[in-house]
């Protein structure tokens, strides 16, 4: 099953509950027991993130995992073998969310298609718009990687059709303006964005930027196919919380388990 199909079929069968780690974050082998505790508690897609200098897109909370991934000395190489290992022990889809420069460092040929070897299903350029993609598109595309592309509160209409004929899997809908974090309820107008959105997409859309409650996560899916958890998990990680704990935290976002 190639990478695009996989994330369709998910995405058919069931709501999508996103989880997000940063890669290297306390070592591979702790994002590795971090992935399957999450996986455990619910998660059925996986953001793998790859550290990065220099985000713009990322609230302190990922800069600060991603700072002490890099000073561990998380290379690409070892976030394709950490997707390989999980890839071993679940089927779930597994996206590979990114900035370019880490992967333009040894180009789109052999990026996308040493992710795929490891098992990655879709790939989130998140500061590389579509018309300066092409090569890392084509790649994906002949791979069977997902290209998957971000629309925010502020994108017009005839841009999210252009995005939503352009990808692949799912329309990945960032519903704040700014950069990630934990954030209580979702803002006042979502109700319509999603409308608005929906309206323009033939692809499934799935909502991410803020969402740490259960009561958000369930208002989110009530008007679209998915909803992505980062920040809080990032944190929970940072603190050092057991993975026991990190499965409940996923069960009790997703599921509404407080058991």
């Amino acid at each position: 099953m190639n990478g695009i199909h996989r994330i369709e079929t998910q995405l058919a069968k069931q709501a999508a509950f996103v989880g997000y780690l940063t890669a290297g974050d306390g070592g591979i082998d702790r994002s590795f027991e971090a992935a399957m505790a999450l996986i455990q508690g619910g998660v059925n897609i996986l953001e793998l993130g790859v550290p990065f200098s220099d985000p713009i897109a990322d609230g302190p909370v990922i800069q600060r995992a991603a700072n002490r991934a890099l000073q561990q000395g998380t290379t690409l190489e070892a976030i394709f073998g950490l997707a390989h290992r999980l890839r071993q022990q679940s089927d779930i889809p597994l996206i590979l969310f990114s900035y370019l420069n880490p992967l333009l460092a040894i180009g789109a040929e052999k990026a996308i298609a040493a992710a795929a070897r490891a098992g990655i299903d879709g790939l989130l350029l998140v500061d590389c718009p579509p018309e300066e993609a092409g090569e890392f598109y084509d790649a994906c595309l002949n791979h069977g990687i997902a290209p998957i592309f971000v629309v925010a509160p502020s994108t017009p209409p005839e841009r999210i059709a252009y995005l939503s004929q352009l990808g692949r899997g799912f329309l990945y809908y960032a519903c704040r303006k700014g950069t990630t974090g934990i954030k209580a309820g979702l803002p006042e107008d979502f109700t319509q964005q999603m409308a608005y959105i929906k309206a323009k997409s033939h692809l499934p859309v799935v909502t991410g930027f803020g969402i740490a409650s259960f009561e958000a996560a369930a208002q989110v899916l009530a008007h679209c196919s998915g909803v992505v958890v980062g920040s809080l998990f990032v944190k929970a990680l940072e603190d050092n919380i057991e993975l026991t704990a990190l499965t409940q935290l996923a069960h009790t976002v997703f599921e509404g388990d407080r058991s």
